[in-house]
């Protein structure tokens, strides 16, 4: 089944990118970016940026990413997917990055939600060199290499070390 992606929530102010592979089925019904409850992106960055605190409100989730100078994208624009697993994606079609880079010159770090988008972007010509990359553990339920605790510690180092 073709799915496809979302743009990308960023704005002028955005100097940390995270990178996901495309939209799970559950964000593609919401519309929203990791809107699967099992996933544990949004409990990581409410223990880093919100004391722990849930927010529950999309809006307000997305104000929290961008008043920290966070955005959010996939790697994937569109591409054949049965179910929300990374592993059944096929005939995929890549996002643009190199106009993004030239509309959002102040991205200075990349963070990638596992190793997936990784693979996916690192075949990409005229990227800004001047950028740090990171691959981080996924935080998707269906990556148990890692305690959420570990998880947590790996993206709180890279998040608070670029934050501001």
């Amino acid at each position: 089944m073709k799915k496809e992606g979302f743009p990308p929530i960023i704005d002028d102010n955005t100097k940390v990118l995270v990178l996901g592979t495309m939209p799970g089925d559950r964000s593609i019904l919401t519309g929203e970016y990791y809107a699967n409850p099992t996933n544990q992106f949004w409990k990581i960055i409410f223990r880093i940026l919100n004391s722990g605190e849930s927010i529950l409100g999309y809006k307000d989730k997305i104000e929290l990413l961008l008043k920290n100078r966070i955005g959010l994208w996939d790697v994937l624009f569109r591409a054949n997917r049965a179910g929300s697993l990374d592993s059944n994606i096929y005939n995929e079609e890549l996002n643009d990055f190199e106009q993004l880079f030239k509309d959002f010159p102040n991205i200075r770090v990349i963070i990638f939600n596992g190793q997936k988008p990784a693979n996916y972007f690192k075949g990409l010509e005229n990227i800004p060199k001047d950028i740090e990359y990171y691959i981080l553990t996924s935080t998707s339920s269906a990556n148990t290499k890692k305690t959420f605790e570990r998880k947590f510690q790996e993206w709180k180092e890279v998040i608070t070390k670029y934050n501001g």
